[in-house]
């Protein structure tokens, strides 16, 4: 058997972890520059606030309900997220982590009579050490635990735990899903489903097998398959080295002037040569791109980006933003409100598989040595704590985040101090 373990409404509830005042009353997090809907509290939910709807329409709601808004917390998500995981990895080391709200837990040597037991114990140690409820859905397959932790998480008759333990729950729970709700079903193949009157997950389970691989291929029989009971999707947690690196951002405000966006870039750039060092490789490539707001038709428009060859693969920071900055000066225009720009290395090879050059003058071992002494030092006492000076320390570029909360467990200054 396979459990889904599932956080509710994740973001929220790590906001109500270190603020129980939030219990019981409507709460929404919003996404990046405070712009849309991305995490919901049941009782926001109720009030019919929907997923992804933008901010600004829903000010009379929020302050006739008084509904409680926070900018996204990525710093506080992730802690949280990593500790939860942990905690799963306590019960069983082959715990796969699928998402940050989400892990796909093996389970062994434990008898079928006391699976729901023993999902309710991993549900309330989490809860109890981080206070972060989650949803537990037990079953033969991942696609049928995802199913049953939907079901845990709808009826709160299940205590948050479900198990489909026979062929009568699960050819239930596989009416109760329309077809595209099913994980690996996109709304492409849902769309082409229903149009052959396949609407839910059970009229799916049905179709034969070489009807199903005919028009979805090996992905689509594989989550045939899966809902049949015969597990067949493979563990993710190894996952190929990417292949290319892009670090971008829809900046608060509208930068004007070339050193803010210069300073966007540096940023960038340093942050695709950390992703670069931690999966060990070395980037040839290098391109920035900078354009302004399409959706302000009053405003002139402005797109473009430029793309070079390094002269010798690299991960160093130094490098990537020397470069980077070379392509901004080609592509930057004045008299244009840029909203977001962003920074792409590719062509990512290993970093013991660098072709070197008869004309290279960098010193690479220095180089190395830097990197590696600022990686362990801002690893260590916090991030950008040691930054290149091209880096700037303007806040121009950054995300609009007016109602953020504190890095609780992650930065002392915002530790919380019981009176």
């Amino acid at each position: 058997m396979i459990a889904l373990i599932d956080c509710n409404n994740f973001y929220v509830s790590c906001e109500r972890s270190f603020n129980p005042s939030l219990e019981n009353v409507p709460v929404i997090v919003l996404s990046n520059n405070d712009g849309c809907v991305i995490s919901r509290s049941e009782e926001a939910k109720a009030l019919g606030i929907p997923m992804g709807e933008p901010a600004y329409k829903l000010k009379n709601i929020i302050e006739k309900k008084n509904i409680q808004v926070f900018s996204s917390n990525y710093t506080l998500y992730g802690d949280m997220s990593r500790r939860i995981m942990s905690i799963l990895k306590g019960f069983s080391p082959n715990t796969e982590v699928y998402s940050v709200d989400e892990s796909f837990l093996p389970i062994e040597n434990i008898d079928d009579s006391c699976l729901i037991e023993y999902g309710s114990h991993i549900r309330s140690t989490v809860l109890k050490w981080t206070g972060v409820p989650v949803s537990v859905g037990i079953a033969p397959t991942k696609t049928l635990a995802k199913l049953a932790s939907k079901v845990a998480k709808k009826n709160k008759e299940t205590e948050g735990v479900f198990f489909l333990d026979t062929q009568d729950k699960i050819i239930t729970a596989l009416h109760q899903t329309p077809v595209g709700d099913v994980w690996g079903i996109g709304r492409r193949y849902a769309a082409m489903l229903n149009s052959y009157g396949v609407n839910t997950a059970l009229d799916f389970s049905r179709k034969d097998s070489k009807w199903v691989k005919s028009r979805m291929g090996i992905t689509g029989l594989s989550v045939w398959e899966e809902l049949n009971g015969n597990p067949c999707i493979k563990d993710s947690t190894i996952s190929e080295k990417k292949k290319s690196i892009v670090t971008s951002r829809t900046f608060g405000e509208y930068i004007y002037d070339f050193v803010p966006l210069s300073e966007a870039i540096a940023n960038f750039a340093v942050k695709c040569a950390y992703k670069l060092r931690k999966q060990k490789g070395c980037a040839c490539e290098i391109m920035v791109f900078i354009y302004t707001n399409p959706f302000r038709s009053d405003l002139p428009q402005y797109y473009n980006s430029a793309i070079m060859e390094m002269p010798v693969a690299t991960n160093s920071s130094i490098e990537i933003v020397k470069y980077a900055l070379e392509l901004l000066k080609k592509i930057y225009q004045p008299g244009y409100a840029f909203k977001k720009a962003g920074v792409m290395v590719s062509r990512i090879v290993s970093q013991g598989e660098v072709q070197g050059s008869l004309f290279d003058n960098v010193d690479r071992s220095k180089h190395n040595k830097l990197m590696l002494a600022i990686d362990q030092y801002n690893d260590s006492k916090g991030r950008e704590k040691l930054r290149l000076l091209s880096q700037g320390f303007s806040r121009a570029w950054y995300l609009k985040n007016e109602h953020l909360s504190g890095c609780y467990s992650t930065n002392l200054k915002d530790s919380i101090i019981v009176k």
